[in-house]
């Protein structure tokens, strides 16, 4: 499913969340799955997730924010590789 993390928008159901991964090729994975509620709104802030719930209180759930494989590059998967025809 795909969440717009802006801060504003409201999250539109229930969800179940183990890994969030932005289009700028980050990834959020938090220490424990948790789940936003509908309505619930999140955004990136300071390396970190933060999720403002309905009522107003926000959550910073603790994991890690890192880097993945960005828009654009190719990861070796460790299968054989291309050759040119020799002759």
């Amino acid at each position: 499913m795909r969440l717009t993390a802006d801060g504003t928008t409201p999250n539109s159901r229930l969800v179940l969340v183990d890994v969030l991964e932005t289009d700028d090729g980050y990834a959020f994975e938090p220490a424990r799955p948790f789940f936003l509620a509908a309505g619930d709104r999140i955004a990136f802030e300071n390396d970190g997730l933060v999720v403002v719930r309905t009522s107003g209180k926000q959550l910073s759930p603790s994991g890690n924010r890192s880097t993945r494989c960005r828009p654009g590059v190719l990861r070796d998967r460790g299968g054989p590789r291309a050759t040119a025809p020799k002759g």
